[in-house]
């Protein structure tokens, strides 16, 4: 059964960081080349210094990433909060024009050898490798995790009525993306309580942050072997993680759309047949009616959408037996995912390229942004995806199953640098 305990978070000092949008930042895996030059560029004590600092040749970034963080506690650039609390956290934004609001909050959750958390994503042994080498280092949970749950009792958004509704946030922000971000403390005994009693019966999803969750496991898992048998609360016991629930109308999950490169003339003219051997296909030419089409069909049947040679095409799946004779080593809930549809039956069986080649698959939550790169590169095709229901990412975990890398987008994402779990208890390497 999940375990969460309140903690004193390490915390920007706002008697030295008067800005605090200029020192938070996105979690590190969707900082692109040119985040990442804009946030080094904000302050000198923005996040990305520790999780995603820069390669320099002849300098170990991770040994870096470790010394900045001592060098930001000595100067008290970085303080402890006064008392073990649990953060409530707010982030106010808007998508596809609609005003929303996801309310969830930040605690520590045990890590357990047979536990209720469940992933849903497969990940990559080199994104692995690069975190539990900055671990090592600074010793530190610098983002969260970012966690679903059934909450059918509402104590997420009772809490927040009862104890905080009323009060003024502690920390309260806009980020780059416009969204309002606020924080809130808890350190009422019985509001703890009653969460962490609520939380007992409860199975957990995580949603991000796959590879930083494995390697807080294999953190844990070196951290027996050096110092024998651990009692079970020490800090490497506990991860830090954002709590929401799932099914609250301010979770927004975004689906995230696929770019082929490398095809020839003759491979493109083989798609457009090819593919109505699987799928009725439509071809639409407002781009608006087409984004409406492919929503309002996605309701109903598995729906693809297609940009090719300026020229949208709504292409639905005729019949499901096609996934279950081309993909019989998987469970049923993961065959209907519209993007293994997509992955096996066009990337794999029509073009012949492995849907996890990353030379020649871009991925991206944005679709106007692939239609721009189609229009102006040739030999290039963007597929677009209707998002993910939490219901079937929920289906797929529980058979034990993961879906295929890039199938969801949450949003937005949880800020990094709000609140820093440091492990005090194990010191830093030299």
């Amino acid at each position: 059964m999940p375990k969460i305990k309140p903690f004193s978070a390490l915390i920007y000092n706002k008697e030295k960081i008067k800005d605090l949008s200029r020192v938070v930042c996105p979690p590190y895996d969707i900082i692109s080349p040119q985040g990442q030059d804009y946030f080094h560029a904000l302050s000198p004590f923005n996040l990305i210094y520790l999780i995603l600092g820069r390669d320099i040749p002849g300098e170990d970034k991770y040994v870096r990433a470790r010394k900045y963080l001592n060098n930001w506690l000595k100067e008290e650039v970085l303080i402890h909060d006064d008392k073990p609390a649990i953060y409530f956290y707010s982030q106010q934004y808007t998508v596809r024009g609609e005003k929303k609001t996801r309310l969830g909050f930040m605690a520590l959750l045990k890590l357990e050898d047979k536990s209720a958390v469940f992933p849903h994503e497969h990940t990559h042994t080199a994104a692995k490798e690069d975190r539990m080498r900055l671990i090592k280092q600074v010793k530190a949970n610098l983002s969260p995790i970012f966690v679903l749950l059934a909450d059918e009792k509402r104590i997420i958004q009772r809490t927040f009525d009862n104890y905080i509704a009323k009060t003024t946030p502690f920390i309260e922000t806009v980020d780059h993306d416009k969204i309002v971000n606020k924080l809130w403390r808890v350190d009422s005994a019985s509001a703890i309580q009653m969460i962490q009693k609520d939380m007992q019966d409860k199975n957990i999803f995580i949603a991000d942050g796959h590879h930083r969750y494995e390697v807080a496991l294999k953190f844990r898992e070196d951290m027996r072997n050096k110092l024998g048998k651990l009692k079970g609360e020490e800090d490497c016991n506990y991860i830090l993680a954002y709590f929401t629930n799932m099914e609250s109308k301010g979770l927004t999950i975004l689906p995230v759309n696929r770019l082929v490169t490398g095809l020839s003339h003759g491979d493109t003219d083989k798609l457009k047949e090819a593919v109505k051997e699987y799928f009725d296909v439509e071809q639409i030419k407002d781009k608006t009616k087409f984004f409406f089409l492919m929503e309002k069909a996605g309701a109903r049947q598995h729906t693809i959408g297609m940009y090719l040679d300026k020229m949208h095409y709504l292409m639905r799946l005729k019949n499901t037996k096609i996934m279950d004779e081309l993909v019989m080593d998987k469970p049923k809930e993961y065959r209907r995912l519209d993007v293994c549809i997509m992955n096996y039956i066009i990337i794999s069986k029509i073009l012949g390229i492995d849907f996890n080649d990353k030379e020649r698959i871009k991925f991206s939550a944005d679709p106007e942004e692939f239609i721009k790169y189609a229009d102006e590169n040739r030999g290039c095709v963007a597929f677009l995806l209707n998002p993910v229901h939490v219901s079937q990412m929920i289906a797929v975990a529980l058979t034990g199953e993961r879906m295929p890398p890039k199938t969801t987008y949450f949003y937005p994402k949880v800020l990094s640098g709000l609140v820093i779990n440091k492990h005090e208890d194990i010191k830093a390497e030299d």
